[in-house]
């Protein structure tokens, strides 16, 4: 039995394995939509969680689903989503807790801007609501700030007030200009 090869059989046999090779190397649009639309120089994190320590004692825990690292000329890491911090005392006791809906570190500065919101909370039960605050880490004794609108509630008072200072564990603080506010002070300790 004589087999004929013609050209054309040995052009149908190369054709057909490199027609599988390209369409098995195609990408669905929203694949090649999602390939592009990811920044260069940027680095995405989930479930994150940070230590900040000083003398190599845990001062506080930062939990955070999501974050975003940009390498830019001055390198920022933002928290998109909801960031919860712990602060911690010597014996590693909660003394205070800070949420947030947004948060951006500006890695050069050791500041961490945060907005939308915020929320400080000390053992007490004191409350800090503020739309804007800052931590700076090298602002000893006074490491949250703003200047923006603030509300302090305590057990016995309402605080409103622009601009705000206090110290990481949230017991030294003040409030630069007090605002219709409310105090509230028991009946046994008026002068009879």
């Amino acid at each position: 039995m004589k087999v004929h090869f013609t050209y054309s059989h040995f052009f149908v046999a190369a054709l057909l394995p490199g027609c599988f090779f390209i369409a098995s190397c195609t990408n669905p649009d929203k694949e090649i939509q999602a390939m592009n639309s990811k920044q260069i120089g940027v680095e995405e994190a989930k479930d994150v969680a940070i230590d900040y320590s000083i003398s190599g004692k845990t001062k506080a825990k930062l939990t955070e689903p999501y974050m975003l690292r940009h390498e830019e000329s001055v390198p920022f890491i933002e928290f998109t989503k909801t960031v919860h911090t712990n602060f911690f005392d010597d014996t590693l006791g909660v003394e205070s807790w800070l949420d947030a809906r947004y948060a951006r570190y500006m890695e050069t500065e050791s500041k961490i801007f945060l907005k939308d919101s915020v929320r400080l909370i000390n053992r007490n039960g004191d409350t800090l609501y503020s739309d804007e605050l800052y931590w700076d880490r090298s602002r000893t004794g006074h490491e949250f700030y703003t200047d923006k609108p603030v509300r302090i509630r305590t057990r016995t008072e309402i605080l409103n007030g622009v601009g705000f200072e206090s110290n990481m564990d949230f017991k030294n603080w003040s409030m630069k200009n007090l605002v219709n506010s409310e105090v509230r002070i028991p009946s046994t300790q008026f002068p009879q």
